[in-house]
């Protein structure tokens, strides 16, 4: 007879402008896989009640995260899914609570490494993206001289082509209906510590890869894997920046998978060891 299927905690993190409605379609599906899903909104976003304005650091951005994570019991661990910029707010909960998460999936997310600044992968995708790449994004300053802010609104067009172009039309529409007012948080990102080995490099990962993003394009998406040191990558084929809308089994595929297995530190980078299923 079988043993029983352990049940996984799962916490999912959305990319910036979105909410924790993005994953409507994710949470019941590991649900009825028998699995835990949480899906937080981060501040200023989804129905969080803040504004941007009033948001000046990536862990006042994060505290949602951070406050869940703490809250969790001694024995407790979760799998932490970040999309997006999601995958800063994944690296600040593995530095301070590298315990209590078992393994983090970055999903076409940005994933920093330890020999940088947390800026240096926002910095290198600035750089690489010209002005006009950014279409109807709007760009706005907030906060003051000494402490230079920028605030970030995804417009319809850019939705449209660079983010949402092989998702559902209704996704879009939802999409274009709930994007909210966010923020890279590039000038508080400059001044953090580096992330460590002891905390953030302490928690396997994995990076999921998604081929068909044109908001973080495949090519810098490899590139990050390589300078972080990422040694787990699943690809989705066929995905654009929002597998959870273009490509919602094979994600959920993915991390069922992931769930099932067993991480270990092995040269300074994380490979599986086994299943839990044995195979």
């Amino acid at each position: 007879m079988a043993a029983p299927k352990e049940e996984k905690h799962f916490v999912l993190v959305h990319g910036p402008g979105h909410g924790s409605w993005c994953w409507y379609k994710v949470k019941p599906r590991l649900e009825s896989a028998g699995h835990r899903v949480t899906a937080l909104d981060l501040a200023a976003s989804g129905i969080h009640t803040k504004a941007i304005q009033d948001v000046h650091s990536l862990a006042e951005y994060s505290e949602s995260l951070l406050e869940f994570i703490a809250s969790l019991g001694p024995e407790e661990k979760v799998i932490l899914v970040g999309h997006s910029l999601g995958g800063m707010s994944l690296a600040l909960a593995m530095e301070n609570f590298p315990q209590k998460i078992s393994v983090a999936v970055f999903l076409t997310a940005f994933v920093p490494d330890t020999t940088h600044q947390p800026s240096h992968v926002l910095d290198q995708f600035t750089q690489n993206m010209p002005a006009e790449a950014w279409l109807d994004t709007q760009f706005a300053n907030y906060g003051s001289a000494k402490e230079p802010l920028m605030s970030m609104l995804f417009g319809p067009e850019f939705l449209a082509n660079k983010l949402y172009q092989l998702s559902p039309i209704e996704d879009l529409e939802l999409a274009r209906s709930l994007v909210r007012v966010g923020s890279l948080f590039l000038h508080d990102l400059s001044k953090m510590k580096k992330f460590s080995n002891v905390g953030y490099g302490r928690v396997p990962r994995v990076y999921v890869v998604c081929s068909e993003d044109k908001g973080i394009p495949e090519e810098f998406q490899r590139w990050m894997i390589e300078s972080s040191g990422v040694a787990n990558v699943v690809e989705i084929k066929g995905a654009d920046h929002m597998p959870m809308f273009s490509k919602t089994q094979e994600l959920c595929n993915a991390l069922l998978d992931i769930s099932n297995k067993v991480y270990f530190r092995f040269n300074n980078g994380r490979v599986w060891l086994k299943s839990d299923r044995g195979d």
